[in-house]
């Protein structure tokens, strides 16, 4: 889905025109009369988000500069492009210091305007990444920073954030790569261990033999290799949140000691006298069905109950299409930048193919596909040849894979393989042309005839002379002056390079 464009301009011939020409470009649009009516859509819960404003800087009621201060004041944080009448270097440059992304003179080009609107979006998806990333590392990456255009993600977003205001165990469910480990992020980011440490835990990587000690520590000498005390996944999550993915997989043996350190708020470290005693915020996930592994005595029934506690379920990406133009946005910002790509983003064409296709890898998938395009990509947009694999399962779409170079066993080379052209010549075709291009002289036009009639009648003279139109005397004598003799195979040696001389030569040297 294209961000929504939202015009505000006191000029209904200007809202109209700007109205045609935004919606030609693919994206929704709505328009308002001035300022202040600007301010409450964008401010307007109930209705899809607006992604980028257009905005008139003279308006009646409050203009263009006025908007942008109380944006900036109510931390409304929509991308804006700013249009003047007069080109003014002074307003300009207090509307870009104010926060607008881009300026246009009316009236405006549809070119200028369809490349400004992408700049902008560009440049307000990079800067969204970069806060979302950075708060990401710092712990405090909260619920507003998963911007969703999903009915499915917005009731796992409002479930979230009451599970933030409390210690609940939270167990997130749902395929792999949906987006589980970012969601117990936001609960962090959006309850009082907001900033606090955030530790990951896969429990399907731990090594069986190790698992103890990874999520407990152990002592000194608890154990050959035990070489140096260990603190543990628990101690480094003291006082912050401790994220178990797959929690499934842990052992048997395991899950008693997880279920003590839950109940008890302490845990054993491997080797070690006493409990010690933790704070931590519990927060799990699985793509398994816990209950069917409960039933196959592979789970511990308590364990689960205690962990089972605030159950939220993330969709599949298949599941909420919409989010995934503005995911592949993000990403193509994210990956352009880190590989010094110069790409507005993706045509819309490649957007509505990425939305159709079912995404088995889920979100997951979609970031690995975005940065191999990214890598590819010849222009300044992602088009649908950068996604052949995906363009190949979608209906309506049909990008050819080309076929891999072949390699060189030494080199690795793409070998460079030449077109040999072969000709099949007919060998009772007289050659009138030389190897440099030029006629043939007569006389070996002639004695290559004389050669070739030779052998195929059989030295036969007379049928010979007949055939040839010639005396059978005058067949002799050109037969003995090119050196010939009976029975002579035309196909024998090179039809243009005999010894014998020419007749006239012969006579010559007579």
């Amino acid at each position: 889905m294209n961000p929504l464009v939202l015009i505000a301009d006191d000029d209904p011939v200007q809202r109209r025109l700007l109205d045609a020409m935004v919606r030609r470009f693919g994206y929704d649009v709505e328009t308002v009369d001035g300022g202040e009516a600007a301010l409450f859509r964008m401010e307007a819960s109930d209705k899809p988000a607006v992604g980028i404003l257009i905005l008139d800087l003279v308006m009646p009621d409050l203009d263009g500069m006025g908007v942008l201060g109380r944006m900036k004041d109510r931390g409304v944080n929509v991308p804006v492009i700013v249009q003047t009448a007069h080109g003014s270097i002074e307003a300009v440059i207090s509307a870009m210091r104010a926060g607008a992304g881009d300026f246009v003179v009316k009236p405006v080009g549809a070119e200028r305007l369809q490349i400004s609107i992408k700049n902008v979006l560009r440049t307000d998806v990079l800067e969204s990444e970069v806060r979302r990333m950075s708060r990401k590392a710092s712990g405090t990456m909260g619920f507003k920073d998963l911007a969703t255009r999903s009915p499915e993600m917005e009731r796992i977003i409002r479930l979230g954030e009451r599970a933030a205001k409390s210690t609940i165990p939270v167990l997130l469910e749902g395929e792999s790569g949906v987006g589980k480990e970012l969601i117990a992020r936001a609960i962090q980011g959006g309850s009082d261990r907001k900033g606090k440490p955030f530790v990951t835990v896969n429990c399907g990587a731990l090594p069986e033999n190790l698992v103890e000690s990874i999520l407990f520590g152990h002592e000194k000498g608890s154990f050959t290799g035990a070489t140096e005390k260990h603190a543990g996944k628990f101690l480094e999550a003291n006082g912050g949140t401790l994220f178990l993915d797959e929690v499934g997989e842990l052992p048997l043996d395991t899950q008693v000691k997880l279920l003590r350190a839950l109940q008890e708020g302490e845990i054993d470290p491997v080797g070690g006298k006493r409990s010690v005693k933790v704070d931590v915020r519990l927060i799990s996930a699985t793509n398994q069905n816990l209950i069917e592994l409960v039933r196959k005595g592979a789970f511990r029934e308590d364990l689960y109950y205690r962990l089972n506690v605030f159950p939220i379920s993330i969709p599949p990406l298949r599941s909420r299409r919409d989010d995934i133009a503005d995911l592949a946005r993000r990403f193509v910002a994210r990956f352009a930048a880190e590989e010094g790509r110069k790409l507005r983003g993706l045509t819309a064409e490649a957007l509505s193919m990425l939305a159709r296709y079912d995404w088995p890898g889920n979100v997951r998938q979609l970031e690995n596909t975005i940065f191999r395009a990214v890598v590819l990509a010849d222009g300044d947009e992602l088009t649908v040849a950068e996604f052949p694999q995906i363009a190949a399962q979608v209906e309506g779409f049909d990008v050819r894979v080309p076929a891999v170079p072949a390699m060189t066993p030494l080199a690795s080379q793409p070998v460079q393989r030449e077109i040999v052209r072969v000709e099949i010549r007919d060998p009772n075709v007289l050659k009138l042309l030389d190897e440099s291009g030029h006629v043939r002289r007569l006389d070996h036009l002639e004695a290559e005839t004389i050669k070739f009639a030779l052998a195929h009648y059989r030295s036969q003279m007379s049928e010979m002379a007949r055939r040839l139109g010639i005396g059978r005397s005058t067949l002799y004598r050109k037969v003995k002056d090119y050196g010939f003799e009976e029975g002579d195979d035309p196909m024998a040696g090179s039809m243009t390079g005999f010894a014998a001389v020419s007749p006239s030569s012969t006579s010559d040297a007579a």
